[in-house]
């Protein structure tokens, strides 16, 4: 029984967007053909106004519910207000049956396809999201592991040999401090994925970002970690304000920017800018270091590289996550990311975000 409510309310689900939507087409509908009826006593433009507005409800609200009410509704209208004798309802009048049958068809079929289409879709986000959480787990696996066993090692060491010397432990509190810092970013990665939903969007709070102050608060954290590391930044002199979520967009570019500089073995000068192209907005990290092996372009942003593929090979330091972390992000804000090797040695990584909150949803 409980199945069957279940079933029920998925085929029949009631929101009050559907219904405000479903009222609102149907008057426009109404209005229209008013206006067409005291414009013209001719009959016969009613139907296939009516019909069209059972194929907007239909595709625009969830299941059958709405569409099958404004079919009736259309067909009421339609015999009762548009056609001739104005003001009375009669069903005998040739041709009515058929258009009956006609919205009922309309909107089952294409309420049908709609309600189809979404599932495939849902399913579809969920698979990518199923996907990314497995690589985000096979990721931290190796993230957290490492550097702990490392943190522990130089603990010890130092806890263990009291005639240590002074150099050598500060180079080994030297290397907790790193490891610890490693362990912070994984963990802020994973805290950000929370915060996205099922559908990639749920928990995100756009709203309109300055963005060269996103890209100043980013580059005075940056600073901190790496003083000995150059960085330009470039901006457009009109203010551009773009819907995000702030403190997710900062991860990106933080993520970014480390690898630039991790990665890029021998990197010195990053460039960090952000312009307006159209109706997006195009964030770019650029770095003087070596590039990204060909064969790794395929594959940077899916989770996975092997910390035996990538440039340090230091068995710790993996771009997999970061990457896999940043794409979910800006995906969910509507935009896409991609990456390529510049002319001459280096590497840009660049995204683009919607710069008006209807596309960005």
């Amino acid at each position: 029984m409980h199945s069957e409510k279940s079933i029920f309310k998925q085929l029949f689900p009631f929101r009050l967007q559907d219904l405000l939507v479903c009222v609102a087409i149907l008057f426009c509908a109404a209005t229209v053909c008013t206006l067409l009826l005291s414009a013209d006593t001719s009959d016969g433009f009613a139907s296939p106004i009516f019909v069209l507005a059972v194929l907007l409800i239909s595709r625009l609200t969830n299941g059958y519910l709405f569409g099958l009410v404004a079919s009736v509704v259309g067909v009421i209208a339609v015999n009762y207000t548009f056609t001739y004798p104005y003001g009375a309802i009669n069903f005998a009048i040739s041709g009515y049956p058929l258009t009956f049958l006609t919205f009922l068809m309309v909107s089952v079929v294409t309420s049908a396809m709609t309600t189809q289409v979404k599932q495939q879709e849902r399913l579809r986000a969920e698979n990518e999201m199923e996907k990314m959480r497995a690589n985000l787990l096979r990721s931290v696996s190796h993230d957290i592991r490492t550097p702990l066993t490392s943190i522990v090692g130089s603990t010890s060491a130092i806890l263990e040999n009291p005639s240590i010397s002074k150099a050598a432990q500060k180079d080994l509190l030297t290397d907790v401090r790193d490891e610890a810092q490693w362990l912070i970013r994984v963990v802020e990665n994973l805290l950000s994925v929370t915060r996205i939903g099922e559908n990639g969007q749920a928990h995100i709070t756009k709203k309109d970002e300055a963005a060269e102050e996103i890209l100043g608060e980013t580059v005075r954290k940056f600073r901190k970690r790496f003083p000995n590391v150059d960085i330009t930044v470039e901006a457009p002199q009109e203010l551009l304000m773009v819907p995000m979520d702030a403190i997710l967009i900062e991860q990106v570019l933080a993520n970014l920017l480390e690898n630039a500089v991790r990665h890029g073995e021998t990197t010195s000068h990053v460039f960090l800018s952000v312009a307006q192209q159209g109706n997006l907005a195009k964030f770019s990290v650029r770095d003087n270091g070596q590039g990204i092996p060909k064969d790794q372009l395929p594959r940077l942003f899916d989770g996975t590289l092997k910390r035996s593929e990538t440039a340090s090979g230091d068995g710790k330091r993996d771009m997999g996550l970061g990457l896999v972390v940043c794409l979910t992000i800006v995906r969910a804000h509507g935009g896409f990311m991609e990456a390529q090797n510049i002319a001459g040695g280096g590497a840009e990584f660049f995204f683009y975000l919607p710069l008006t909150k209807e596309e960005a949803q």
